[in-house]
């Protein structure tokens, strides 16, 4: 399970970029996972309860959003969303096509946090998180 490991990272990646917010609680992280990706989502979520237990991230929320594949064509020069991973067609001509425009993302896309002072909660953009966790 991979997943553990990905909940970690991320779990790391939060509480460093939290650092410039001391004592601020931290409300939710916002992931973008393609679908290439496999991350199943609920292990995932499973994995980010246990890992977040006595660090600063205890009783946060992990929010998913899954981007789908888009490929393109080199020979017609169209974008298509893939509906699955059975083909790697383009949709416009039919032509084979590995040229992923996304799907293979894994990033950070936001953190929610609160600051005890503050009226609500803030959002704060993480350092961009390119590599693979």
């Amino acid at each position: 399970m991979h997943e553990l490991s990905i909940a970690t990272s991320i779990v790391e990646s939060v509480t460093e970029s939290a650092a410039a917010y001391p004592h601020a609680r931290i409300l939710e992280v916002r992931l973008r996972i393609g679908t290439l990706a496999s991350v199943v989502e609920d292990s995932l979520q499973f994995c980010w309860t246990i890992v977040t237990e006595d660090t600063p991230l205890a009783g946060s929320r992990l929010v998913v959003r899954t981007l789908p594949i888009i490929v393109h064509c080199e020979v017609c020069g169209s974008d298509s969303e893939l509906a699955g991973v059975q083909s790697f067609h383009c949709l416009r001509c039919g032509q084979i096509t590995a040229d992923f425009r996304q799907g293979r993302e894994l990033e950070i896309e936001s953190i929610e946090i609160e600051e005890p002072d503050d009226a609500g909660p803030i959002s704060a953009p993480p350092e961009e998180v390119e590599e693979a966790l």
